[in-house]
């Protein structure tokens, strides 16, 4: 039987497998994407041709996920560290979403770092907007360039603040910006 790079895509996806950059390169071919270890770093990039770049701290734990089979990725499942996505508006019209246990970030076109860590879901924006709520429902913020908020799981109001630089840069660096 011949097998394409969309059935091969599903089938990653559907049993749940985990794309940890570190060993997975089929796995990102199939999908359509690139992947490089940044030289001298534990960091690795994802490039998608449809409009998608993840940039993963040194072991970030995600899966990829292609909810509608169609070969190309619509989010990625973020457990742990933290990961850089920038998200092309013009390639993806339909937009991408990080999801974590505690949060969903959903853009049209942006770029954006989110990370998990100690039960908490930290989201700022590089660039663009991001829509941020709990995976539970309830309100969703917006965060604009410069703008972050921390979520943990709850029903309390989520606050959006504007990251002193110091806290930004220190997130941004760990991505290698």
């Amino acid at each position: 039987m011949f097998v394409n790079s969309r059935m091969l895509l599903a089938l990653f996806v559907s049993v749940g497998a985990a794309c940890l950059f570190a060993s997975d390169a089929a796995f990102a071919q199939a999908s359509g994407c690139t992947m490089e270890r940044v030289a001298g770093t534990s960091r690795q990039v994802m490039r998608c041709a449809e409009g998608v770049t993840i940039i993963a701290e040194g072991g970030a734990r995600f899966n990829v996920i292609d909810r509608n089979r169609d070969g190309r990725l619509d989010a990625v499942s973020l457990r742990n560290k933290a990961v850089l996505v920038d998200v092309d508006r013009a390639q993806r019209p339909d937009g991408f979403e990080v999801v974590t246990p505690q949060a969903i970030a959903a853009v049209r076109g942006t770029r954006w770092a989110v990370d998990v860590k100690s039960g908490t879901t930290s989201v700022f924006v590089v660039r663009g907007r991001v829509a941020v709520g709990r995976p539970s429902a309830g309100r969703r913020v917006t965060l604009n360039v410069g703008e972050g908020v921390d979520v943990t799981r709850g029903s309390g109001p989520l606050t959006v603040r504007r990251w002193p630089a110091a806290r930004a840069a220190a997130l941004l660096a760990r991505l290698g910006q």
